[in-house]
């Protein structure tokens, strides 16, 4: 028992006790419902390491009382995949006893390995529950996708982190052996980057690493103790999101050195290329955006590129591209836009369409004015017609960055529409 990882030792014994998600298992929550009535559909957990997408699983299972296997898709191929398959078909098990299969990191499947489970999926033989860290719009095949349920877990806040310290201290067979007192968590926290699995090891190696039994957490005790075990958690990927995090502050930051070192700490630990070449192509749009195009079109291509070539050739290529979008003029303009208009959308709800801006493909919508005195805009560029609702006209959603590109936005706007919009 005392070899087993406190964040194992804490694992949570019924859905109840997990702490976080309460958008999916709290009271009258999407999950919970579906829980309660004894049925889930083939599911997708799609959320950061650390939140609670294998434990839930397997409490799903408990729950419901369902025979349950579990697969890696790092060390499992098709022939693993058939061979579960076949002993859940052996059971001749339907309705609500009908087996889980669990495939962890599911994203690492290829295509062949996801089409295997198809079969199984359509005809029931099989409930599929897989987690991934990877978008599944991309990760995940549309066919699989297409007949499950994609639920997004996300990272615990600090409430929930505190309250999992909190539990630790209280219930952990060793830790409630000893006189522990959390006197700073700051540490602890930022450390952990809302991961309870990160944060159970880092807390568990502090207080093991005092000789003895009162102990007051610090946060200088903290960062000690992270700084001299760092290594080792880069190779087991605690880091791995902290380094793609770096890689793309680097190019925002406009330092190519910084970027390629990221990039090469990726590289070297073995990270997918489709993987960078997915956080370089959002960077490309974000930070780069009109500032110059043409990071966008590079960037689309590069990981075009990558897709097909893979390691080592693929790593030229990601560092060329990752050199460029840190070169580049940045403007963060249009993911601005995007924030302001979807939370004005929010705020005011769903605004009717402006009669002239309407579709109208049938007589009795022209005759209801559906389409009337819209202005061709080809045919009369200059007519400064309305373009949004109401309650939100002459809104500036757009402000164009400060960069030789966006000038040129800024100087055409202001002498179209002559004051309407602040730019």
């Amino acid at each position: 028992m005392q070899n087993i990882p406190l964040a194992e030792r804490l694992r949570p014994t019924k859905i109840s006790e997990v702490i976080g998600q309460k958008h999916l298992i709290g009271e009258n929550a999407t999950l919970t419902k579906q829980l309660n009535q004894k049925l889930i559909p083939s599911i997708i957990f799609w959320g950061p390491p650390g939140v609670g997408k294998t434990t839930i699983a397997n409490l799903i299972a408990k729950e419901l009382d369902r025979p349950f296997y579990t697969l890696s898709a790092v060390n499992s191929g098709v022939k693993d995949v058939r061979e579960v398959i076949q002993k859940a078909s052996s059971l001749g098990l339907f309705g609500k006893d009908i087996p889980i299969l669990f495939i962890d990191e599911i994203h690492r499947f290829s295509k062949s390995q996801q089409d295997s489970l198809l079969g199984a999926v359509e005809k029931g033989v099989i409930t599929l529950i897989g987690a991934t860290t990877e978008n599944p719009s991309f990760e995940v095949i549309s066919a699989l996708l297409s007949r499950s349920q994609v639920y997004v877990l996300e990272h615990l806040k600090k409430e929930e982190l505190l309250e999992m310290l909190d539990r630790a201290i209280k219930e952990d067979i060793h830790l409630k052996e000893k006189k522990i007192t959390l006197k700073e968590t700051n540490a602890l926290l930022r450390i952990s980057g809302g991961d309870a699995r990160k944060l159970l090891n880092i807390f568990e190696l502090v207080v093991g690493s005092q000789k003895e039994d009162t102990i007051e957490i610090t946060d200088k005790m903290v960062m000690e103790m992270s700084q001299q075990n760092i290594a080792a958690y880069d190779k087991n990927g605690e880091h791995h999101y902290d380094i793609i995090s770096s890689l793309i502050k680097s190019i925002r930051g406009n330092d190519p050195n910084g970027a390629v070192y990221w990039l090469a700490r990726m590289i070297e630990g073995g990270e997918d290329v489709k993987f960078i070449a997915r956080r370089l192509l959002i960077s490309a749009s974000e930070d780069i955006g009109n500032a110059n195009p043409t990071a966008l079109v590079i960037a689309n291509n590069c990981f075009q590129s990558v897709s097909v070539i893979g390691f080592p050739e693929s790593r030229i290529i990601l560092s060329q591209t990752a050199i460029y979008l840190a070169c580049s003029p940045k403007s963060n303009a249009s993911y601005m836009a995007i924030n302001k208009a979807q939370e004005s959308v929010k705020q005011t709800g769903n605004l009717s369409v402006p009669l002239h801006l309407r579709n109208a493909p049938s007589k009795l919508m022209k005759e209801l004015g559906y389409g009337s005195n819209y202005i061709y805009s080809h045919d009369n560029p200059n007519s400064e017609q309305e373009f949004l609702p109401e309650q939100v006209k002459g809104t500036s959603f757009y402000n164009p960055g400060k960069n030789v590109k966006e000038n040129s936005f800024r100087e055409k706007l202001k002498a179209l529409w002559k004051g309407k919009y602040k730019y």
